[in-house]
């Protein structure tokens, strides 16, 4: 593999079960690891990059040794509940001492830290064996902290056993709710925990450091990370195996592999029933039995829904969309070879009768990434190239306005950015560049010709990022379309390079650094903030934790020089009006409304901030849940179709052939990668920040209808020209 590449690549060419984050692998082992000397020289090199090279310039000082500590305290022990207040104390004494010790090579408190944590989880994992054999009652009013990643760590043993017994009680009645027989659900939740102690004791000095020095990368910014030589090899074997399985992303949380995101035109996609959020609690193979696979390392889950094209695997999946963490629903997959040529722009012809009479015929273009073929210089697969021909045949067929999708676009290649913007723009500034030595580069769009001119709206979303948030700013700041979402888009306004630390230690991994920030043609950054919409909508997402803002140590928002560029301002006139029209449709939309009412409840649920382990009051919110969904879906049936006439566009179409599946090999992933330079590639949103809580098992897209009604209004009170 090339020292640079970036998880963009992998978004753009594949579409398999691709795990994130940074899970320890595991391994044969019964002791707590010890270091080698390896483990110091790779140390030392990856604290001198991260002085010398990442965008914030930052000694390794006391500052970035207590984050680092913290953080590594909070990989480890998530939710509080391992650790006790006096190991934390002990702890403390490295607070302002991991900066030097680990500028001296020496990474030994890691793996005291990490020997500490096995010990506490065998002691707790006992003490859950201990608490399954006692009769659980469930006609009490306790209640358990749900999120306890604020919550301090037990203070002793006899604390630590009182929260170990409310949290073996809520799993034992999830497992109830999920309608288990009582002997059933201690058996499960038993079986949990042995898999819990066995992981935890099969860790390996690699994966220990790989935590312990992504930690530290992490208290730079959250996108910076150390990858040990396994996890570049993994990655290899990932692209290649890339174009089979079910499309789907995956990350941890509390125990469970949870769907991250939805690979477009993969089996997960195409079947519309596995949704972002969703978490997976059993895996089988075909018509074979379900195995429970709950804090299952994240490895072995995606090797079990992984296989071969054709064959069949069954998910046990507890439903994003369920308040009830007892419910369960299972989804039966084929894997299949997923077509690249569904991952491309595509495009619909919508047509309205008008209230003047007329039919009215409306261009939809949904982007996925900005992807590009890196190895053909320029002449091979684009998304430009690709949007360009969708946007002409739209124009010929009578197109008077586009809607441009960018909700579910987290970012690809910076130089298709630039030319798509230009496909909109007359020649000018598209974005500024600045580097970790304050450098400023302003990328520029030559071409002066125009390629669409007519009304344009751009739709985005929480999880639009990097590559997507630039374009969206661009034609903000030039007052060239119309921007709807939620409140913001991600704001990652940052790009990573790769650096291979073969070159200095013996299999000493990669280290991905953040190199490199964005600034709108205004002057003010993509970065922590987003994009700010013109017209916003509400959304779930709007009240959760989503976004650069949520992420630990994140670059912060800050403005530089404007560049001079001449906006066409065709927005500012009309939007007024829009923004009339639209808050009028979004008060008696049925969807929207449903909207709020989540919105609501979402909002009670974060301020409640404890569940019951009542198993009476438990089944009455379930009863209630699925009463609402089905009337909701009731109601849906029995509204009338939307008055929309669509018609599919598809680039295959336009090439006059059928549909083409491509191959995907190691030599064509390595080719591409040796062609990137650091700058060239703006990496997708990190998995554990692309979760779109916002998607529903139902078919019905709100946002795609408001923005489609949207643009009919732009295109009526006359594009703004």
């Amino acid at each position: 593999m090339s020292r640079r590449f970036s998880r963009a690549v992998a978004l753009l060419l594949a579409a398999l079960l691709l795990p994130t984050g940074t899970p320890l692998r595991a391994t044969t082992a019964s002791a707590a690891p010890q270091p080698t000397d390896d483990d110091s020289r790779i140390a030392l090199v990856v604290a001198r990059f991260l002085s010398r090279e990442h965008f914030r310039r930052h000694a390794i000082d006391d500052e970035i040794s207590r984050s680092f500590l913290s953080l590594y305290l909070n990989t480890l022990d998530y939710s509080h509940l391992m650790f006790l207040e006096s190991d934390l104390q002990e702890f403390q004494k490295y607070a302002t001492t991991l900066d030097d010790e680990t500028l001296r090579g020496n990474v030994r408190p890691g793996f005291e830290i990490f020997a500490r944590y096995l010990q506490r989880v065998e002691q707790r994992v006992a003490l859950v064996k201990e608490i399954l054999k006692e009769k659980l009652a469930f006609g009490t009013n306790e209640r358990f902290l749900k999120d306890r990643t604020e919550a301090p760590w037990p203070k002793d043993e006899e604390e630590a056993r009182k929260l170990w017994r409310q949290r073996v009680k809520l799993e034992v009645l999830q497992e109830l709710l999920a309608k288990r027989k009582p002997a059933e659900a201690v058996q499960i939740v038993g079986k949990r925990y042995d898999r819990l102690l066995r992981a935890v004791r099969e860790e390996d000095a690699e994966s220990v450091l790989q935590t312990y020095l992504t930690s530290l990368a992490r208290a730079f910014d959250p996108h910076s990370d150390y990858m040990p030589p396994q996890e570049l090899d993994t990655f290899a074997i990932n692209m290649k195996l890339s174009l089979q399985g079910i499309g789907a992303v995956l990350g941890t949380e509390d125990g469970y592999a949870k769907i991250l995101a939805i690979v477009p035109g993969g089996p997960a996609d195409l079947d519309h029933r596995l949704q972002v959020n969703d978490r997976i609690a059993a895996v089988a193979q075909g018509n074979g039995p379900l195995e429970d696979v709950v804090d299952m390392k994240l490895a072995k889950v995606v090797e079990k829904i992984r296989g071969e094209k054709g064959t069949e695997v069954r998910l046990l999946v507890i439903p994003a969309k369920s308040e009830d963490l007892s419910a369960r629903a299972e989804i039966r997959l084929v894997r299949d070879e997923i077509k690249l040529t569904e991952a491309e722009t595509k495009a619909r012809l919508v047509e309205k009768n008008g209230p003047d009479g007329r039919t009215h015929r409306y261009g939809y273009l949904d982007i996925p990434s900005f992807y590009t073929d890196f190895q053909m210089s320029g002449k091979g697969k684009s998304v430009t190239q690709d949007t360009r021909r969708l946007i002409e045949r739209l124009q010929e067929k009578g197109a008077e306005g586009l809607v441009l999708d960018l909700r579910k676009n987290g970012g690809g290649a910076l130089a298709e950015v630039v030319e798509l913007a230009g496909l909109f723009l007359r020649k000018g500034p598209v974005v500024q560049v600045e580097s970790a030595s304050g450098g400023v580069r302003v990328l520029d769009d030559d071409d002066p010709s125009v390629v669409c001119d007519l009304p344009l709206v751009v739709l985005v979303s929480h999880i639009s990022a990097s590559a997507a948030e630039i374009l969206a700013a661009v034609l903000q700041d030039y007052g060239r379309a119309v921007i709807v979402g939620g409140t913001s888009t991600f704001g990652k306004g940052t790009v990573q390079k790769i650096e291979d630390l073969s070159r200095y230690v013996t299999r000493g991994g990669a280290l991905k650094l953040t190199v490199q920030k964005f600034y709108r043609v205004s002057g003010g950054s993509t970065q922590y903030r987003g994009v700010v919409p013109d017209l916003q909508w509400p959304s779930p997402m709007d009240v959760m934790k989503i976004g650069e803002a949520a992420l630990k140590h994140p670059l912060p928002y800050d403005e530089i020089a404007p560049t001079v560029y001449r906006p066409v301002n065709h927005v500012a006139a009309v939007l007024p009006e829009l923004k009339r029209r639209f808050q009028a449709r979004l008060t008696t939309d049925p969807e929207f409304i449903y909207i709020r009412h989540d919105i609501e409840r979402l909002k009670a649920q974060i301020a409640e901030k404890t569940v019951s382990l009542n198993l009476v009051e438990r089944q009455k919110e379930r009863s209630e849940n699925l009463a609402r969904m089905e009337r909701r879906e009731k109601e849906r049936k029995a509204r009338p179709a939307a008055p929309w006439k669509v018609t599919e566009l598809t680039l295959e179409e336009l090439s006059g052939g059928a549909p083409k599946t491509a191959a995907l090999t190691k030599k064509v992933l390595d080719q591409a990668s040796a062609t990137l330079r650091e700058d060239e590639i703006l990496d997708a949103t990190d998995g554990e920040a692309r979760a779109d809580g916002t998607e529903s098992t139902s078919k019905s897209d709100p946002e795609y209808e408001e923005g489609l009604h949207i643009l009919a209004d732009y295109v009526e009170l006359g594009g703004g020209k």
